[in-house]
């Protein structure tokens, strides 16, 4: 199965809010590989909807620049809340602790936007297939993350349903390499990169003489904690 683009994605999603057909899925008893995260990737919100919508717009005003993916992420909450949404670029932080011959430490720390409509909080992750890559995948494993959107927009619920999913896989390609399992692989120290409980959010407000709405005109960032 090969990649899908965010816009074939969307598409995906639009259809499947659309028609709410049965035949959109195989039957209970010929469910062919991967269609659970298919399940999962189709459940989506209104809102989820809106702001996918929104982000594949800038990302396509943006075109191909040399904007690097701290900035572009930077960009992406400013034109956000240009637009009226609550956004914030959340920077989590965490220390896992693993029991071995000796115990060990990992301090880990990552970056994604959130954005707070409604009273529901929606992630935003703007590189969101790489997280899950590994050095010699199985077929099956490649096949199953080929299916995650490159940017991912969705509610805490879905990513840590999504998160199960593909570490119980990476689990089982690993073991069918005969290769150890890392710490950092588990699905508890993944989570922690978008569900820690120590996260700062930092807001980006443009001023006039800072920001000029179109592609290759961000100079620079003010960011309000």
């Amino acid at each position: 199965m090969g990649s899908l683009t965010e816009e074939q994605l969307l598409q995906m999603v639009q259809d499947f809010i659309e028609f709410e057909s049965a035949e959109a899925v195989a039957s209970e008893n010929h469910k062919p590989r991967g269609l659970t995260l298919q399940e999962i990737l189709w459940e989506v919100t209104d809102i989820e909807v809106e702001i996918l919508e929104k982000i594949l717009k800038y990302a396509a005003d943006e075109g191909s620049t040399s904007t690097s993916t701290a900035n572009l992420k930077k960009l992406m909450v400013m034109k956000l809340r240009i637009d009226g949404y609550e956004a914030s670029l959340c920077t989590t932080s965490w220390l896992s602790s693993f029991d071995g011959p000796k115990v060990l430490q990992f301090r880990g720390g990552y970056e994604y936007i959130d954005v707070m409509e409604k009273n529901t909080r929606v992630i935003i992750d703007m590189d969101f297939r790489s997280e899950f890559e590994l050095a010699r995948p199985t077929e099956a494993y490649k096949e199953l993350t080929d299916m995650l959107p490159s940017i991912f927009v969705g509610s805490e619920g879905k990513l840590k349903k999504i998160i199960c999913v593909i570490c119980s896989a990476a689990k089982k390609s690993m073991k069918e390499k005969g290769l150890h399992i890392p710490p950092w692989r588990k699905a508890t120290y993944m989570q922690s990169k978008w569900l820690s409980q120590h996260c700062k959010k930092i807001s980006f407000t443009p001023t006039p003489t800072q920001f000029a709405i179109g592609p290759k005109h961000v100079q620079s960032f003010s960011p309000s904690i």
